[in-house]
C-alpha cells in the first residue's frame, strides 16, 4: 500500500451522527461528575493559575472593542434620527407603533447581516462545525492564532452585545422581561470574550449561527405588526406577513436554540471537549455560562407557547408581542383603576366624605 494512502485514510475523521436528548443527558451528566471528581485542585488558585497560563488578549484588541461598541451606538442614534424616524412619519405610523419600529428596525438590520456572515462561515469555508461540530476542539492548542475571518466575526458580535447593554436599559422600550434581557446580553458578552481569550472561537461561530436568526424573524415580524396599520388603511399583506414570521419564529426557535443548540454545542462542550483536549482550560465555568444561555431560551420559550396558547383560546386575535401584550394589559388596569379611585372621589364628596391618605373621613363644614 501506499505510504500517503495510508497516512489519508488514518487522517480520515468519522463524523459523529448528532445525539438525541437522552444520550446527550446521561453521557453529558456522566462526562461532567468523572470530570468534577478528577479535578481535586480545583479551587480560586488553580482558576488564577489557568487564567494566567491561558488567556490570551491585548489591550488593543480590547480597545477595539469599546470603539466598535460606541460605533454601534452612533450609528444606530444615527440611523433613527435620519432615517427610521422620518420613514415610519411619512408611512404616518400609529403613534405607539412609531415609537417602537426604529428600535426593531436597527436590530433586523444588524442581526441580518450578522447571520449572514456566520452562514458564510460555516456554510461557504472551509469550516465543518456545523456538519461535525466536535471538531470545534480538534487541534485546540493555548494561544492559537484566531483566523482572521472568524476574529471579524467575534468583533462584530462581541462589540454589539456591549452597545445592546447600554442600549437595552437607555434607547430600548422597556419591556416585561427587559431584566432578563440585560442578564442575556451580558452572559453571551462573557461568553465572547472568555472564548476568544482561551481560543474556543470554532464553538463560538455556531452559537452565534444558531441564536442570530430568530432575533432576524423575531423583528421582522414585529416590522410588519407596525406596518399594517398606516395612516387610515389597513394593509393585508404586512398581517399575513406578520403571521408567518410569528409562525417561522415559533418553529426556528425551537429546532435551532432547544434542539440543535444542546444536541450540537453542548455535547461538544461537555463531551467532545474533554476527548479531545483532557484537562481542557475552564471547563465548568465555560459550560455554566452555556447552560444558562439554554436556561434562558427556555425561558422565553414560555413567552411563545403562551403566545400559542392566547391565540388558540381567543385572548389574541393578531400577532403582537407578548411581553409587551402583558405589559399594555397592566397599563389599561391602572388606567381603569385610577378612573375608579376618581369615582368614588366624586361620590364621597358629594356624600358629604372626603379622602385623605387614602381613609374615608367624614367632611365637616
Amino acid at each position: 500500500m501506499d505510504p500517503h494512502e495510508e497516512n489519508d485514510s488514518i487522517n480520515v475523521r468519522v463524523v459523529e451522527p448528532i445525539p438525541g436528548y437522552v444520550e446527550f443527558i446521561t453521557r453529558g451528566y456522566a462526562t461532567m461528575v468523572s470530570a468534577l471528581k478528577d479535578c481535586r485542585e480545583c479551587g480560586f488558585e488553580l482558576s488564577k493559575r489557568t487564567l494566567l497560563d491561558n488567556a490570551y488578549i491585548t489591550w488593543a484588541e480590547i480597545g477595539l472593542f469599546f470603539m466598535c461598541a460606541v460605533m454601534w451606538t452612533m450609528m444606530r442614534r444615527g440611523l433613527t434620527a435620519c432615517l427610521f424616524q422620518p420613514f415610519a412619519q411619512w408611512c404616518r405610523l400609529q403613534q405607539k407603533d412609531k415609537a417602537k419600529m426604529p428600535e426593531s428596525a436597527w436590530k433586523f438590520l444588524f442581526y441580518s447581516m450578522s447571520w449572514s456572515y456566520s452562514t458564510y462561515l460555516l456554510f461557504f469555508t472551509q469550516y465543518s462545525f456545523f456538519h461535525d461540530p466536535p471538531s470545534v476542539f480538534y487541534d485546540w492548542k493555548s494561544g492559537m492564532t484566531v483566523p482572521t475571518d472568524i476574529a471579524i466575526a467575534y468583533l462584530i458580535q462581541g462589540s454589539f452585545y456591549g452597545h445592546s447593554i447600554y442600549a437595552t436599559v437607555y434607547m430600548d422600550a422597556w419591556r416585561k422581561d427587559s431584566t432578563v434581557m440585560v442578564v442575556h446580553h451580558i452572559i453571551t458578552l462573557a461568553l465572547i470574550t472568555f472564548s476568544y481569550a482561551f481560543r474556543y472561537h470554532n464553538i463560538g461561530v455556531l452559537v452565534l449561527f444558531l441564536h442570530d436568526i430568530n432575533d432576524i424573524q423575531l423583528e421582522f415580524t414585529k416590522l410588519n405588526v407596525y406596518f399594517k396599520t398606516r395612516g387610515e388603511n389597513y394593509y393585508m399583506i404586512n398581517d399575513i406577513l406578520s403571521n408567518m414570521g410569528s409562525v417561522s419564529f415559533s418553529i426556528t426557535w425551537f429546532w435551532f436554540r432547544l434542539y440543535w443548540f444542546p444536541l450540537k454545542v453542548l455535547y461538544a462542550s461537555c463531551i467532545s471537549s474533554l476527548e479531545s483536549v483532557p484537562n481542557i482550560p475552564f471547563y465548568f465555568f465555560f459550560n455554566f455560562l452555556l447552560f444558562a444561555l439554554l436556561l434562558m431560551n427556555i425561558y422565553w420559550f414560555l413567552y411563545i407557547v403562551l403566545f400559542v396558547v392566547k391565540v388558540i383560546t381567543g385572548q389574541m386575535r393578531e400577532v403582537n408581542d407578548v411581553r409587551e401584550y402583558d405589559e399594555e394589559d397592566t397599563e389599561k388596569a391602572e388606567q381603569l383603576k385610577v378612573r375608579g379611585d376618581n369615582a368614588d372621589h366624586q361620590n364621597s364628596v358629594s356624600e358629604g366624605k372626603h379622602v385623605q391618605n387614602g381613609v374615608m373621613k367624614e367632611k365637616h363644614l
